[in-house]
């Protein structure tokens, strides 16, 4: 009898992982693209937030909107609380519980969504190093072959919409706080802002995108200047 030769051609297991989600567009795009690649399977989103405030990190939106987009995105988060103010040691503590559970759990890795910085990308590397978790920087423009401008256009081109929660004063003036991440803001922006702000020049509220189930609806309310950043809150829409 004829027998039909066995299948070996068995797919490889996706390996679980952690993504470092700050909201951003960066941390949006991320996202698409490890959806993308089959060795990874994201199973979480880790976000560090104000414990204060009620307010994510750096980005400073609420943390309402943080629940809201990953219901959209359909995955859980592991939120980390910060004290106010928050030293490096008291940041430090509060990653090492989650690479403890991380370990516990027995994930792979955690991925981040830096762009180019060579010191935050070693700084990511070190808080790593022994723990068993293995850094993946999925955005790294460098390995992409791709410079920032041409990211923040496939981002653009793709959909991807973001609000700019966060910007500094002394590279953008007030008016960008609040704007839409899009085709008309990357060509207002002054030069030698990075197009990807990377370098600190603003921060982001991503709330559209095929990242998204559906889209994150908010209403761009007042600026307030604090500790020497422009933020444009962001109210859920009615």
């Amino acid at each position: 009898m004829h027998m039909k030769p066995k299948d070996t051609n068995f797919s490889a297991v996706a390996k679980r992982i952690l993504l470092s989600w700050s909201g951003g567009k960066d941390s949006a795009w991320a996202i698409h693209l490890l959806r993308q690649q089959p060795q990874y399977e994201v199973v979480a989103l880790v976000t560090t937030i104000n414990e204060k405030f009620r307010r994510v990190a750096i980005h400073g939106f609420r943390e309402e909107l943080l629940d809201q987009q990953a219901d959209s995105i359909g995955l859980p988060i592991w939120k980390v609380d910060l004290p106010f103010p928050c030293t490096n040691a008291d940041f430090e503590s509060r990653m090492a519980q989650v690479c403890t559970r991380a370990v516990a759990e027995g994930l792979y890795g955690i991925a981040f969504g830096d762009l180019f910085l060579e010191d935050i990308r070693a700084y990511r590397i070190a808080m790593l190093d022994g723990t068993g978790l293995q850094p993946i920087f999925p955005v790294w423009t460098p390995d992409l072959g791709i410079s920032t401008a041409d990211l923040a256009r496939q981002m653009v081109a793709a959909g991807l919409r973001a609000h700019l929660t966060c910007i500094d004063p002394r590279v953008l003036n007030s008016s960008f706080a609040g704007r839409t991440f899009d085709a008309d803001l990357l060509a207002d922006l002054p030069a030698g802002v990075d197009p990807c702000g990377e370098r600190g020049e603003f921060h982001t509220f991503a709330f559209a995108g095929p990242m998204f189930s559906r889209t994150v609806s908010v209403v761009p309310a007042q600026t307030v200047e604090r500790d020497n950043f422009i933020y444009a809150e962001l109210l859920p829409a009615p």
